[in-house]
Order: structure tokens, then sequence, then C-alpha cells
């Protein structure tokens, strides 16, 4: 035990001395090297060894003077004006930018692309103004023709003879074709301008077709009044007034008092 005991006063005191008996390395020459590279200027000043009284001093011959002559002339900063990191810094700036304006002219494109797909996909044409306020109700006979539509506000015997003389089948067949021709359009890809063209050549066809629709009952009507009118005649239902010459000369002169 005493053996053991007796060397740790030396083992301390060796241990002590090499602690203290350490210093902090203070070469000026690495820690000026380490601020130009990194952040500081490209000091003149700051270049050690110097050369010293009438440059004898052979540590800068040594350093300087024999291997590095035009080092300290030339700025090294990566962040200097013309350093490598600046002149990265500056291409990747004039990346940015020009990455920036290809995205704006591809953002350009794509919104044309959307306008263009947007006036002329059949897809939204349900939402098209001039469709809603004008052309949709305008063309609804015809979309929505249907045989109570058709013979709305006409007599069962207006109704009977159309029917009976082909009449109706012929003005349904017409709307039902002229309906897909509308829904055709309505629903397929096409300019704009060219769907509404469309629109009213096909509703300028339904108002020639109704007016042909509303000469034919008219016509049917007069031709049912016509025959009533006979049918009360032969049956003796009418009764005729006394006839005169007298009579004639009178409707003439209610007539020429109308003209003037």
């Amino acid at each position: 035990m005493k053996n053991f005991l007796i060397p740790l006063p030396f083992i301390l005191l060796s241990l002590i001395d090499q602690v203290f008996g350490q210093t902090l390395a203070q070469d000026k020459a690495v820690r000026y090297q380490q601020e130009r590279m990194v952040y500081l200027q490209w000091d003149q000043n700051k270049f050690e060894p110097k050369a010293g009284f009438l440059s004898l001093n052979p540590y800068y011959w040594l350093t300087w003077g024999l291997f590095h002559p035009s080092y300290h002339k030339t700025d090294l900063r990566p962040l200097s004006a013309n350093g490598p990191q600046t002149q990265r810094l500056v291409l990747v700036g004039a990346m940015n930018s020009t990455d920036n304006k290809y995205k704006l002219q591809s953002d350009t494109v794509r919104n044309t692309a959307l306008s263009e797909i947007a006036n002329q996909t059949g897809l939204v044409s349900d939402a098209d103004p001039l469709w809603q306020l004008y052309y949709q109700n305008e063309l609804k006979p015809v979309v929505n023709n249907s045989t109570a539509t058709i013979l709305a506000g006409l007599s069962p015997q207006v109704s009977t003879r159309l029917v009976s003389e082909g009449l109706y089948d012929w003005y349904k067949n017409e709307l039902d074709m002229l309906k897909e021709r509308i829904d055709a359009a309505h629903s397929t890809t096409m300019d704009r301008g060219a769907r509404i063209l469309a629109y009213h050549r096909y509703l300028m066809e339904y108002r020639r077709l109704a007016g042909v629709w509303a000469i034919r009952t008219s016509s049917a009507q007069a031709t049912l009044n016509m025959t009533a009118q006979q049918q009360k005649l032969q049956a003796g239902q009418v009764t005729v007034s006394n006839w005169t010459p007298q009579t004639d000369i009178h409707i003439a002169k209610q007539v020429l008092q109308h003209v003037q």
C-alpha cells in the first residue's frame, strides 16, 4: 500500500506541469490568411511575415519573395468583386431571372390556353351569357318540344285535323331534327363566335318553321269554320236577309266611306 501511494504526488505534479505548460499558439500569418479568405478585405498591410528593415527579413523572402511574389497583389477572396462565390451568386441571380421570365411566359401561355379552351369547349357552353340571357329562352320551344307544347292553344278539332292530315308529324319531325343540330352546336368544341352564329341561324330556321306552322293551323281552323257554315246552310239553320239592288249600293257607300 505504501509503495502504491508514494508515486501519486509525482504523477499529479507531472499532470499539472503538462496542463499549465501548454500555451495558445498565436500565429498572425495564419489568422490574417483565414480572415482574408473568409470575410475581411484583402489588406496589403496584413501579410505576415513582412519585409522588415530594408527588406532583409529572411522569412519574408522564404514565404513571399521567392515562392509567391505576386500572391498579395491579387484578391483571392471568394466574396470579392470577381471572386468565385460572387460570380456564382451573380450567375444564380441571372438564372433565377431567366427562370422567372420563362415562368411568366409559361403562365401567359397557360392562361391563353385556358381562355381558348373556355372559349371553345362545349363543357361550359351553358354558362355563356348570350345563351343564358337570350338563346336559351328563344330556342326553348325546340329543345323542349313535345305533343303538349306543339298543340297548346289549339282546339281539339284543329288538333285532330292536323294529326289526321300528317301536318303534326311533319312539324314534330322538323323540330326534332332542329333540336339535334342545336344540341350538337351546344356541346361540340368550336369557337364561341361560330357557336353564337349557329344559335342565330337555328333560331331563324325555327321562326320560319313556326311561321309555316301558324299558317297551317290558321288554315285548318278556317277550313273547319267553312265546313261548319256549309253544314248550317245545308241544314237550313242560317237565315238569309232579303236582297235588293239598294243593298249593294249601301254596302259600296260604306266601303268608300271607310276608304276615305
